[in-house]
């Protein structure tokens, strides 16, 4: 592997990143691979992973490619249409979501009473992007169950769960869902705070499978059953 190098990280007590890197917890002499934002821990060689630590970390690795944009640029040009499952909201940060069969988006806010609609998400931020609408894809949440971790579709917290789509062709992308607008961010990776919500594994199972964070760009109405698609 050319041009790839472990560079050490300043102030690894508040490192955050959303990818895999070393850590090396306070008290511990075994490194762990750590994932997600909050991290939590994917694999330690000395216990099962199960994303519940939260020991201080004393040092952290990265690895890094000499160019890092190289290899991540986003599918284009993807003509797949998939459809809406569910959609789910939560009032408040860490709350219980609640299914519904329609939804009212808000442009540059969200789905109308979920929690980062109103700026109130454990995540939300007034000054980012991709805060508005979450989707994971429902195959990704059944290949997890495979794996012998059983997330039902409405545990994975995200606004809506969908078929027959690969949203990473979404990132950077418009897209319609329903009669709403949207743009693809970047990817709604799992983390640490989603298993504590849930069960262990979900950390593990979901890398890189965990969806897509979207921007609202148009107000409208969503509905159960309404074809998810990119735009031109």
């Amino acid at each position: 592997m050319r041009n790839l190098g472990l560079v050490p990280v300043a102030s690894p007590e508040t490192f955050e990143w959303p990818g895999r890197f070393l850590g090396l917890q306070r008290d511990s002499s075994t490194w762990a691979v750590f994932f997600g934002v909050p991290p939590g821990i994917v694999y330690d060689p000395m216990a099962e992973p199960d994303g519940k630590k939260d020991a201080a970390l004393d040092a952290a690795f990265v690895l890094a490619q000499q160019d890092p944009q190289r290899g991540t640029e986003p599918a284009r040009g993807t003509a797949s249409v998939g459809t809406v499952e569910l959609i789910a909201l939560a009032a408040e940060a860490e709350g219980p979501m609640r299914q519904v069969s329609t939804a009212e988006a808000v442009e540059g806010r969200g789905l109308l009473g979920d929690r980062y609609e109103r700026g109130a998400g454990t995540f939300s931020n007034p000054r980012g992007r991709g805060y508005d609408l979450t989707l994971v894809e429902a195959e990704a949440l059944e290949e997890l169950s495979a794996k012998g971790v059983e997330l039902v579709p409405i545990e994975a917290r995200r606004n809506l769960v969908v078929r027959g789509i690969a949203l990473d062709d979404l990132i950077g992308r418009r897209f319609r869902v329903g009669e709403v607008e949207c743009f693809g961010q970047r990817r709604c990776e799992p983390c640490s705070h989603l298993e504590r919500l849930t069960r262990p594994g979900v950390l593990r199972g979901l890398v890189h499978r965990g969806g897509l964070r979207a921007d609202v760009l148009s107000s409208g109405g969503i509905r159960v059953g309404d074809r998810v698609e990119a735009l031109a």
